[in-house]
């Protein structure tokens, strides 16, 4: 079986450096062949049994749903099962975590996150509605609502978390909670020592950017 890495169009786009540290992990640790730079949304072709280590939630459940042939695995997955992983110590710092859409009916993923975040010496704070019952950052309402109301509802959802920093691991979370007042702390950013720009966070230009990449991918 083939295995290759797949960082995803929101992470291309929110820093390409924070994706070749992650490659450059992969291929050392896990002999990884390739990187696939190929949007989700498009139908993979490689021609045999493909399993992908994907860093986006969205990512996950497509290559695990649509398209025969091929499987999902999570960086976390990979990351918290390596005995030589050298985690950074935050000091026992309180985060507030927000559990991406798409991860909803994936409980092993769930329990993962918070293990590597303890891993890190991060205290893990849960706000009311978390994990298989958790509650959408508000992008999810983008093109269903005027984008007021969408930011509405990104504020009204970062007023839930209970605490001011907030890990998340989806780069549309990471949007929707800085644009709801409080600090989004990206797990990959948080794994890898880095701290990428928050970058665009008006919801018609993310969703644009995000359009123009899988067009082009």
């Amino acid at each position: 079986m083939k295995t290759v890495f797949a960082p995803g169009c929101a992470l291309f786009i929110l820093n390409p450096e924070l994706g070749e540290k992650i490659s450059a992990y992969l291929f050392r640790r896990y002999n990884i062949e390739d990187i696939h730079t190929t949007c989700c949304h498009h139908k993979p072709e490689f021609g045999e049994e493909t399993k992908i280590v994907c860093v986006c939630s969205g990512c996950v459940k497509r290559y695990d749903t649509l398209y025969e042939g091929v499987s999902a695995i999570t960086l976390w997955d990979l990351i918290d099962r390596d005995p030589d992983f050298i985690f950074p110590d935050y000091g026992g710092m309180k985060m507030a975590v927000l559990d991406a859409c798409p991860t909803r009916q994936y409980s092993a993923m769930h329990e993962t996150v918070r293990s590597l975040l303890k891993k890190m010496n991060i205290g893990p704070v849960e706000p009311e509605r978390t994990k298989t019952n958790g509650k959408c950052c508000g992008d999810s309402f983008y093109g269903v609502l005027p984008k007021e109301q969408v930011i509405e509802k990104m504020k009204e959802r970062a007023d839930e978390m209970p605490a001011e920093d907030v890990a998340v691991y989806c780069v549309s979370c990471v949007k929707a909670v800085a644009n709801g007042g409080k600090k989004p702390r990206y797990l990959p950013d948080l794994l890898f020592g880095v701290q990428s720009p928050v970058g665009e966070c008006d919801p018609d230009e993310w969703h644009r950017q995000i359009t123009d990449f899988i067009s082009s991918h």
